[in-house]
């Protein structure tokens, strides 16, 4: 299996908070913000409050990337090439479950 990764920047452990900490919880919210404002989104009620919602929609985003990308390139956050199998393994596991909620 293939890493894709970058060098992982040390942070401190301990009780305090550290960069690396902070910049996963700020990930974690604006990714739940994001998911928020898509349901705003939807249920806008004219299209002046849909404008608006599509404004913090997309500065909320850019937000987000930001910070996966901060994440990344300090090694915090990896990415894995998935075997073939491993997809193939998934993809009939959720077919099952979805079957089993019919």
């Amino acid at each position: 299996m293939n890493n894709i990764n970058n060098k992982k920047t040390e942070v401190p452990c301990g009780k305090c908070l550290n960069d690396k900490d902070y910049i996963t919880i700020l990930l974690t919210l604006l990714k739940d913000m994001e998911k928020n404002m898509t349901v705003a989104l939807t249920e806008a009620s004219n299209e002046k409050l849909y404008k608006h919602y599509k404004k913090m929609f997309d500065s909320y985003a850019e937000l987000q990337r930001s910070c996966y990308e901060i994440s990344f390139k300090n090694g915090w956050y990896k990415l894995e090439e998935a075997p073939k199998t491993k997809v193939t393994n998934l993809s009939k596991m959720l077919n099952n479950e979805l079957e089993n909620l019919k």
